[in-house]
């Protein structure tokens, strides 16, 4: 029997992984194009990164989506491990 630290990961172990990884992603993709007009020098660069607004708040909203659905699911796997 495998010790629980040598355990194969399930499925839904590697979901959850994933779930968190493309959440951190996205959350960062989103503030780097938020907040690139601010460290950007030239003006042309500037006004190419203020177009480009609404893709960084969509980014950073669906980071945070997939943030809070991360902690949904380790939420309810520990309120099953402890019924």
């Amino acid at each position: 029997m495998p010790s629980p630290a040598n355990r194969p990961a399930s499925p839904a172990d590697k979901a959850d992984k994933e779930l968190l990884f493309k959440g951190v992603t996205c959350a960062l993709i989103g503030l780097v194009v938020l907040i690139a007009p601010c460290v950007a020098r030239s003006p042309s660069v500037q006004d190419i990164m203020v177009q480009s607004a609404l893709v960084g708040w969509f980014a950073l909203v669906l980071g945070g989506g997939f943030l809070v659905r991360h902690a949904m699911r380790r939420a309810a796997a520990k309120a099953r491990g402890r019924s």
